[in-house]
């Protein structure tokens, strides 16, 4: 291995949880979401002989070449990290050889977004690594455009700007259109419950970018240049839209209409108002936009059944992975414990579950 220039250094970035704002970010929408308290590490030191090397306690290891960085077909989980070397190499980040650890303890395809929580923790590492000012915004956007070159996920930037700009205790506002990004206090007597469906998601597979060509096609019959430019008052009038594009159009529309809406709640402290918002979401997602399935339906009828739980959806892009439970803090243990146990006696799997803390976002 090439010779140690700088001492180990480290970074974190959290998985996170969508609260609403579904499928909104890549039609210029708004979403609400927050930091969690699970997440990804990297760790390491640059290396003097040209060679990237990134070690994944639960992948395995690549090592090749800075000469040779492009996407792989085998140990694919590492175009993630390949692709925010190649964005930041292209802004001008002096990036040479390197050797990286990546531990972590956020569900992998749960919908917690561990794909940008390890982006985002690659890129804090490199810029620790070979010094370049970047503004956090452009840094976002650039682990984006890695998911789109070197894994073939046309995402919106709402998870890296989630897992960048979160805060302990606040809910993160951004507007995918104007970048406005607004913090907003979470009441401090509610809890999230994290709990994964045992079925994966796999995006790259279809379904997400199909998804993003119906609600952009949605776009074009409605002559708008996106469907944040629509209000669920419009679709009402519009008697001639075809099922499909009605709705997947009223998906987008009314998330972004349940998005302003919980932003006043929150700043009111209505955490029930915030609950409601959150299951209407989930059922819409079950309807209009069929990101759901059977078993992240049953995690959510499970829930809204229980004392204490103000609200259940899906988190993510649906497909499988998890939902987020918004409940009394003080009866969240319990609750998590029910939901494990109904679930497991109704589906026959045993979920994760998690009771999670909003973090602070990646550093």
């Amino acid at each position: 291995m090439g010779g140690t220039l700088v001492s180990r250094l480290f970074t974190h970035a959290p998985g996170r949880v969508e609260l609403l704002g579904n499928h909104t970010d890549y039609n210029e929408g708004v979403v609400l979401g927050a930091a969690i308290d699970r997440g990804i590490n990297v760790a390491g030191s640059c290396r003097d002989d040209g060679m990237i090397q990134i070690h994944s306690h639960g992948f395995g290891k690549v090592e090749i070449p800075l000469s040779e960085l492009r996407p792989r077909n085998e140990a694919r989980w590492v175009n993630y990290a390949l692709g925010v070397v190649r964005e930041l190499i292209d802004l001008g980040v002096p990036v040479s050889g390197f050797h990286a650890e990546v531990t972590g303890d956020v569900p992998i395809g749960a919908g917690l977004s561990s794909s940008a929580a390890f982006e985002l923790a690659t890129a804090l590492f490199l810029l620790k690594l070979f010094p370049r000012e970047l503004a956090p915004l452009e840094i976002a956007k650039a682990c984006q455009r890695a998911e789109h070159r070197y894994v073939g996920v046309q995402s919106g930037v709402l998870d890296q700007v989630i897992v960048l700009f979160g805060q302990a205790n606040h809910a993160v506002f951004f507007d995918c259109r104007s970048e406005e990004i607004r913090l907003i206090p979470f009441p401090p007597d509610l809890a999230l419950i994290v709990t994964e469906s045992g079925k994966e998601r796999a995006l790259a597979s279809g379904e997400y970018n199909l998804r993003r060509e119906e609600t952009h096609a949605a776009a074009r019959v409605l002559a708008v240049p996106a469907l944040r430019d629509v209000m669920s008052a419009d679709l009402a009038r519009r008697s001639d839209l075809p099922n499909l594009v009605r709705r997947r159009a009223a998906h987008v529309v009314g998330e972004n209409e349940r998005v302003w809406r919980a932003v006043k709640l929150l700043e009111a402290g209505d955490g029930i108002g915030l609950g409601k918002l959150m299951s209407e979401s989930h059922e819409s997602s079950r309807q209009n936009f069929e990101n759901s399935t059977p078993e992240l339906d049953l995690l959510v009828s499970i829930a809204q059944e229980l004392p204490g739980v103000l609200g259940a959806r899906l988190t993510g892009a649906g497909f499988g992975g998890a939902t987020v439970t918004l409940c009394q803090r003080e009866l969240a243990q319990e609750i998590a414990t029910e939901l494990s146990e109904r679930y497991a006696t109704e589906n026959g799997i045993t979920p994760r579950v998690l009771v999670c803390d909003i973090a602070d976002g990646a550093a």
